[in-house]
């Protein structure tokens, strides 16, 4: 008789191999490096792999990765948000009001707006755990009904769609705040014109990262994802934890919103609508799933990276623009097949 001790195969150590193809985002890594080579071949005007075009393609991508992170969190805790592309316009358009039409200072109004986002998010959030309507039916009531305000309000203050005249007051002098309001939001830092909406977006992809891995919130964020019964049967604080995700949503909205605003110095009244499947997509391909309790922060950035340099890559490819969206699509099939097909073959993998 053999005297070798059976092992528990719970206890077995996975490879690192192993353990680097579990990531949540290592299918969408592999994709944007093929991705990134791709366009760096198939540019006719030889910048999209210098410094310029990186700035032009990052500076894409983190507007939309701002608030990719933040759709990645909800998602992963089990819920959508489909008002985070019209809230952009929202709060550009509330900050504006206050500063042009209430004479607000340009920090008070950016204060205010962002409480206004938090109320809104909080109104999702509170909508779909006290009423358990899907999340979908909630946010895309929230959708219709803030992309009519936007349209019916600015239009009743200022006879236009849109609100103009950010930087200065009426009577053409500087408006007091803005420049130091444009620096945070709005500058560049480098002689290749990078934006500071870079930092942004890098900046918020640590915190959530660290928020997921690191805290007790973020294994609620997984535990009301995995499975919300169970998850509060365990003292997870399901209600709340969703509520913070959707508030989460809409303030990072906010933030693109300000900062939109700080770039244009105006915001029209449908700005960002549409934009929601967008940082979906970006949160999918980044490795989400649509039925919540898997995911990264990362993946949602990665997911964003990948979308940036597909808006950039196609024009300095001088290929008609139209086909973008083609690409997002074919982008985002081949990524959710990719990670499928990865994470049924890593998942039980011991060795």
């Amino acid at each position: 008789m053999s005297t070798a001790t059976a092992v528990d195969e719970r206890v077995n150590k996975a490879s690192p191999l192993t353990r680097l193809m579990r990531r949540p985002e290592i299918g969408a890594l592999m994709g944007a490096l093929v991705v990134y080579v791709f366009f760096a071949v198939a540019d006719q005007t030889g910048t999209f792999f210098s410094l310029d075009g990186t700035a032009r393609w990052t500076d894409v991508a983190s507007t939309y990765g701002i608030i990719a992170i933040a759709v990645a969190l909800l998602m992963i805790g089990g819920e959508f948000d489909l008002s985070s592309g019209v809230m952009i316009g929202s709060s550009g358009l509330f900050a504006g009001l206050l500063m042009t039409e209430y004479n607000i200072g340009v920090w008070p109004s950016i204060f205010l707006t962002f409480l206004f986002a938090a109320a809104i998010g909080f109104t999702n959030g509170w909508l779909v755990v006290t009423t358990g309507l899907p999340s979908f039916i909630v946010t895309l009531a929230m959708f219709f009904s803030l992309r009519g305000i936007n349209l019916g309000v600015t239009k009743l203050l200022t006879d236009t769609v849109r609100v103009a005249g950010i930087a200065e007051l009426p009577d053409g002098s500087p408006r007091p705040g803005y420049e130091s309001a444009k620096a945070v939001f709005a500058s560049d830092f480098s002689a290749y014109s990078f934006r500071i909406a870079v930092v942004w977006w890098l900046v918020l992809t640590v915190l959530a990262t660290l928020v997921l891995t690191r805290t007790r919130f973020g294994n609620w964020i997984f535990a009301v994802g995995g499975d919300s019964n169970a998850a509060r049967n365990v003292g997870v604080p399901v209600r709340r934890t969703k509520i913070m995700l959707f508030m989460y949503v809409s303030m990072s909205s906010c933030l693109v919103g300000i900062i939109s605003l700080m770039r244009l110095k105006s915001m029209q009244a449908g700005q960002g609508v549409t934009q929601e499947f967008i940082f979906i997509i970006a949160a999918v391909v980044g490795g989400c799933l649509l039925t919540g309790g898997y995911g990264s922060a990362i993946g949602g950035t990665i997911g964003a990276a990948i979308i940036g340099m597909a808006f950039i890559g196609i024009a300095y490819a001088q290929w008609n623009t139209d086909w973008t969206w083609l690409f997002l699509g074919l982008i985002l099939f081949v990524a959710v097949l990719t990670n499928s097909l990865i994470r049924r073959r890593f998942q039980g993998a011991r060795k």
